[in-house]
């Protein structure tokens, strides 16, 4: 049997983008492409860039403390803070930062990478913490700024990634909101998407040499990633619902990583889930990697579209190759 206080209840959103916005025709002029070719291959109109003054730090603490806000807790009562991204202000973690931005001086804080599927792990990851008994409010934040590491000259993946970050507030409750999940890794896929260091030599004294760098932009086989995403994520989402004795018809939204509307349209066709249900805003923000998810949950929340009790299913997928499910209701 569980223990008292050993279910997760999902109490509170927030999301942050950037002011700036580039639309199709600006990306047009910076490499051949058009609105429209972008928009029939993707769905995405536009997307937000982090001027160079924005930090990491800053935009996911902006997310984390309008999730704290409605979950009607101050900073200090936040136990961990689990910040996932592949795009930290620095290398040894940016978790830290966002701690102090917020003041929550009582919570333990690292990052977690797993690419675009972040938010998932990162929402499976805090409810162990919780089912244990250890900690009872945990802030997950999903936060990237992938605009630092584009190359702006390749159309095939400049036109995908925008900037954002999107946060929730999760509780210990005597009621389980977190139904089931399901994750996967595959990393003989690694090669179809990754963000690799390149190592250059560098001869220190006799025979000795290091290998120094930096790391080379994003790349990207789209062809291989959308065959990925349309036969797996179906596959995990159908073994999270089995997990949970649920059937398609009845989860009120599906929530995918907002990667292409293709691929979102591709996923609820095999689920045999209406249209109506897909929740989908990559055509204001594109591909924000792990803040994907919880950016449009924190939109569709304030504009009233997902109720307390409302069943949903989302899953994450991306660089690793990672992907991942999770089954969840809203609210207290």
């Amino acid at each position: 049997m569980k223990q008292p206080g050993s279910g997760i209840a999902i109490i509170g959103s927030g999301s942050a983008v950037p002011a700036t916005s580039l639309d199709n025709v600006g990306l047009s002029r910076i490499v051949d492409t058009s609105d429209e070719w972008i928009a029939s291959r993707t769905g995405i109109r536009q997307r937000r860039l982090a001027n160079p003054t924005l930090s990491l730090a800053k935009l996911a603490a902006e997310a984390a403390q309008a999730a704290i806000d409605q979950a009607n807790l101050a900073p200090t009562e936040i136990d961990l803070i689990l910040l996932a991204t592949s795009t930290p202000d620095d290398l040894f973690g940016t978790a830290c930062l966002v701690q102090a931005e917020l003041g929550a001086n009582r919570a333990v804080a690292f990052d977690l990478t797993a690419a675009c599927s972040g938010f998932v792990f990162g929402l499976v990851t805090a409810a162990q913490f919780i089912r244990t008994g250890v900690y009872q409010n945990v802030l997950l934040i999903g936060a990237d700024i992938l605009s630092r590491w584009v190359d702006w000259s390749d159309r095939r993946t400049c036109v995908l990634f925008g900037d954002g970050a999107g946060a929730v507030v999760l509780q210990a409750s005597d009621r389980d909101r977190l139904l089931s999940f399901e994750l996967r890794s595959d990393g003989t896929q690694n090669h179809y998407l990754n963000l690799a260091f390149q190592p250059q030599p560098k001869e220190m004294v006799d025979d000795i040499a290091i290998g120094q760098g930096n790391f080379h932009p994003i790349t990207m086989n789209g062809q291989e990633v959308y065959r990925f995403a349309v036969r797996r994520v179906p596959e995990v989402i159908e073994k999270a619902l089995f997990r949970a004795n649920l059937s398609t018809a009845e989860i009120d939204w599906l929530l995918l990583h907002q990667a292409n509307q293709r691929i979102l349209d591709a996923v609820g066709d095999r689920l045999k889930i209406p249209h109506e249900k897909i929740i989908s805003n990559l055509a204001k923000y594109g591909n924000t990697s792990a803040a994907s998810i919880p950016l449009a949950l924190d939109e569709e929340v304030r504009q009233g579209k997902i109720k307390p009790d409302d069943t949903i299913v989302t899953a994450g997928f991306g660089a690793g190759l990672t992907w991942g499910a999770a089954i969840f209701q809203w609210g207290r």
